[in-house]
């Protein structure tokens, strides 16, 4: 076999494709594995360039690859599409991903290890929950209201409905539909403790985290944002600005721009969905904070003054993901600007 210098890797679930050149950019090898033969295919050849899509177990099997030896790139499947000639198939996946990986211009996704993968999981484990807990209560809320039984937004009037559902005096309720609402509030209560329990989690390696502690002193953002923030960019120094950063969470506005004139529209729905959520949620908890006249920067009360709410808590969020990529990158707590003003 002629000496391999980089390969295209196609992940699936049993049958993957790989596609080798060698440095003269002849095809070394191009052939199907079953799952069972990929990592003796690569234990027996030497070190070279391997780019694989990003996709689910891409992490397992790049760090298990890269044990022997081999350079592993991961690249979004949106910047390996382009060099997809004509049909797609497994192959041309494979061959794809092997010239693209080999752009010099090529953004890479980092690799994470076990640990970060695990973080990563509390998180989305405990976002599922409180998705879970918030279906729940919403179909709660609607049955009981078709009954005449109303209660304002948000989980803090849940319990009031509880109450009612858990009163036997209360007659507005049909034995039947009583019954089957509380299985509802008993889902509630125990997606409460499991999302409560995992909090302590969290919380715990934040404050076990010397980084994440310092991220907590940003205004906006707590545990949760600090630990996302943590298991989300593993390496905030590839980012070379603090934008670069709130480009790939997606909290920047899309660009239309040709012939010298810049358009700058809506933010997009690509980026980190998790952390563009979290941010504007935080973001959002100060603005209020205007209506109770507490002092805030004097750019975030004019901002306020002329733009809708909505805008001004994405240019928020924009300003923290740029404030956390700085105390990542350079160290230091949170300086709050002065002089501040009171709405």
């Amino acid at each position: 076999m002629e000496k391999i210098s980089t390969i295209g890797l196609d992940l699936a679930k049993s049958v993957f494709q790989v596609h080798a050149i060698t440095e003269d950019g002849h095809i070394a090898v191009r052939r199907a594995l079953r799952r069972s033969q990929l990592l003796e295919f690569f234990r027996n050849i030497d070190p070279c360039l391997v780019g694989i899509e990003a996709c689910g177990s891409v992490h397992y099997w790049a760090n298990a690859i890269g044990e022997f030896g081999h350079t592993v790139r991961v690249m979004p499947p949106a910047y390996v599409k382009p060099y997809v000639k004509r049909n797609k198939t497994d192959a041309a996946d494979a061959e794809a991903i092997c010239e693209a990986v080999t752009r010099p211009t090529m953004r890479f996704v980092p690799i994470k290890s076990s640990e970060e993968q695990a973080a990563s999981m509390v998180l989305k484990t405990r976002e599922l929950f409180v998705r879970q807990r918030s279906q729940t209560a919403n179909a709660m809320r609607a049955h009981m209201a078709e009954l005449g039984i109303i209660a304002a937004t948000g989980m803090t009037s849940i319990a009031k409905l509880i109450a009612v559902l858990r009163d036997d005096r209360d007659q507005r309720l049909p034995n039947s539909a009583r019954t089957a609402l509380l299985e509802m509030a008993e889902q509630i209560e125990k997606l409460t403790a499991r999302v409560e329990a995992l909090d302590t989690k969290i919380v715990a390696a934040v404050k076990a985290d010397e980084a994440a502690r310092r991220l907590t002193t940003i205004p906006g953002v707590g545990p949760i944002i600090a630990a996302t923030v943590r298991a989300a960019v593993p390496d905030p120094a590839a980012f070379r600005t603090g934008r670069d950063l709130a480009a790939w969470i997606g909290i920047t506005p899309r660009a239309n721009s040709s012939g010298g004139k810049e358009r700058l529209g809506k933010i997009s729905k690509q980026g980190n969905k998790q952390l563009q959520t979290l941010l504007i949620v935080g973001a959002t908890s100060i603005l209020k904070q205007v209506r109770r006249g507490v002092k805030l920067p004097a750019w975030v009360v004019s901002l306020i003054a002329r733009r809708p709410y909505k805008v001004a808590a994405v240019a928020l969020a924009n300003k923290m993901a740029r404030t956390i990529w700085a105390l990542l990158v350079k160290g230091g707590i949170y300086q709050p600007p002065s002089p501040s003003v009171t709405a």
